[in-house]
C-alpha cells in the first residue's frame, strides 16, 4: 500500500525544525533527505532508518530490522513519531552517519 499524502506531510511537518530537509517521491513511497544525504524512508505509512551504530543506540526497542520494499537492505522502524523533539534528535544524531548518494553516470 502506498504511502498516502497526509502520511509524508504528517512526517515532514515533525522534521520541520530541522534545516536542509527535502523529499522525494519514489513509486507511491518517499525518500527523505537530510542536508543532500539519504535520511529515511517512508514506505507503506512506516518511517525506517538505515541500520547504524547510533540508530541502533536510540532506537533499542525497534522491531527487527525490516527492508522498506523487496529487494532493499534492512532497515530500522521507527515507531515513536508523534514524539516531534525525539525525531530531530535522531536524524541530527544520525546525519554524520549518513551518505551523499551516488552520482549516476550518464547514460550513452
Amino acid at each position: 500500500m502506498a504511502t498516502s499524502k497526509e502520511y509524508i506531510d504528517f512526517i515532514l511537518d515533525q522534521l520541520s525544525s530541522l534545516e536542509g530537509i527535502t523529499f522525494r517521491k519514489m513509486m507511491g513511497e518517499y525518500i527523505i533527505y537530510l542536508n543532500e544525504k539519504i535520511a529515511a524512508y517512508v514506505c507503506d505509512h512506516r518511517l525506517l532508518v538505515k541500520i547504524t551504530p547510533t540508530a541502533q543506540k536510540m532506537l533499542p526497542g525497534a522491531p527487527p530490522a525490516e527492508p522498506p520494499y523487496a529487494g532493499a537492505k534492512d532497515m530500522i522502524l521507527v515507531e515513536n513519531v508523534d514524539d516531534r523533539e525525539f525525531l530531530a534528535n535522531l536524524f541530527t544524531a544520525l546525519e554524520p552517519e549518513m551518505t551523499l548518494p551516488k552520482k549516476k553516470k550518464p547514460r550513452k
